[in-house]
């Protein structure tokens, strides 16, 4: 990997490492934490074009750093917008910050940003249940 890959690579969060992909390659990337299938509607806050917007989704994936959503709306990558998720075992949906790892059309990845610690318990909790159900 070149020099300029490997900053970009960085810059992005990304290993510089890993393996990239090309048009119409696929391959399974490593992920830090499995993800679990997980079908709930969610709503998404950003902030476009001097207002604050919002769209809908369905879930697709929850992992403990982030969630993978088929949305209504047209985020960027690295957009930072907050999720108002609910979630099984929970009274209430959870609301996190999340930025935009990746659009393919309609589904997006979403990477978590500053969770509290009850916040990530109780994802980690949910991801425990949801590992029961496959």
């Amino acid at each position: 990997m070149g020099t300029e890959k490997k900053a970009l690579a960085a810059a992005a969060g990304a290993d510089a490492n890993a393996p990239t992909r090309t048009h119409g390659e696929k391959f399974a990337v490593a992920r830090r934490f499995p993800r679990f299938a997980l079908d709930v509607r969610l709503q998404v806050r950003m902030f476009q074009e001097g207002e604050f917007r919002t769209c809908w989704g369905r879930s697709v994936e929850l992992g403990q750093d982030g969630i993978g959503a088929t949305l209504t709306g047209t985020l960027e990558p690295g957009e930072i917008v907050t999720l108002e998720i609910p979630l099984p075992l929970t009274p209430y949906p959870i609301k996190v910050r999340a930025i935009v790892r990746y659009c393919q059309g309609l589904r997006y990845g979403f990477e978590f940003l500053t969770m509290n610690e009850a916040q990530r318990d109780t994802i980690q909790r949910v991801c425990q249940y949801l590992a029961t159900k496959t």
